[in-house]
């Protein structure tokens, strides 16, 4: 009897020990498969800040927010939509933060908190470089111009033109605004200054930039005001004031640039 109950008690500890030992391989497991995800919204067709070449993200802004997310120990989880669909998106809180050249204005510091600078904007008017009539917004009146739907230089324009004597015509994304300039079909197209210079030199396409910039912007990754995503603020400014010393922001914006847009534009 004696023996009988010390091999029960045998087999009964043994059981327990290979229980605890299989409860702690799948909490280990379950520890390691767990990721901190970060949503960030683009709307991959802004060349050469958020666009796809086949099936591949990639941008200067798309570039920046990958090195902070590895500083992080973050995994990017990308949202694609047109840009007013984005940023619907970060203000329904779908969304964490846009990376996508957020200027920073008064309409959207009312909404979100922003991180801090990592690039200038200068919202720039372009024409087809035959055109020696325009040279800036006053020239506008009564021409057709080009604007992607929702984004900020659109905004420029249209604070502007108080009387509405802009032809103002919308387009979802950048595609196709271009060559409806270099082919006549509209007048001029206003977009940020450097995507204007990288998008001319890609596309060979006879263009050229009208008179200087009507704004000068900066740009951030903006958040939702909240104390989630305040942390994730401290967070960004934390590392991008690191990228910023050792000089991998400058060095990302040389690559799509050619040339530093993460220092102030001087006017």
């Amino acid at each position: 009897m004696k023996k009988h109950k010390g091999i029960l008690a045998i087999t009964l500890g043994l059981s327990l020990l290979l229980t605890a030992c299989g409860n702690g391989g799948d909490q280990a497991a379950s520890g390691a498969s767990e990721e901190k995800v970060l949503r960030v919204g683009a709307t991959g067709q802004s060349y050469p800040f958020a666009y796809k070449e086949g099936e591949k993200l990639q941008g200067f802004d798309v570039d920046v927010a990958e090195a902070i997310a590895a500083k992080l120990g973050y995994k990017i989880e990308w949202h694609l939509a047109e840009f007013s669909g984005v940023m619907g998106q970060l203000e329904t809180g779908r969304i964490d933060t846009v990376a996508n050249q957020v200027a920073m204005t008064n309409e959207r510091k009312e909404k979100f908190n922003f991180s801090q600078t990592y690039a200038y904007a200068g919202t720039q008017i372009i024409v087809k470089n035959d055109n020696n009539d325009i040279h800036s917004v006053k020239d506008l009146k009564g021409k057709t111009v080009g604007a992607v739907l929702g984004s900020n230089h659109t905004k420029n324009l249209q604070k502007q033109d108080p009387n509405n004597e802009i032809n103002i015509r919308t387009y979802e994304t950048q595609e196709g605004t271009l060559n409806d300039v270099a082919y006549g079909r509209i007048d001029a197209y206003i977009n940020g200054r450097s995507v204007l210079l990288a998008q001319i030199e890609k596309t060979g396409l006879p263009l050229k930039l009208a008179g200087d910039p009507i704004t000068y912007e900066e740009v951030a990754f903006p958040f939702q005001k909240d104390e989630k995503h305040d942390q994730l603020r401290a967070e960004f400014d934390k590392v991008l004031t690191e990228l910023r010393d050792n000089g991998t922001l400058k060095q990302l914006s040389e690559k799509y640039f050619k040339a530093d847009v993460t220092a102030p534009i001087q006017k």
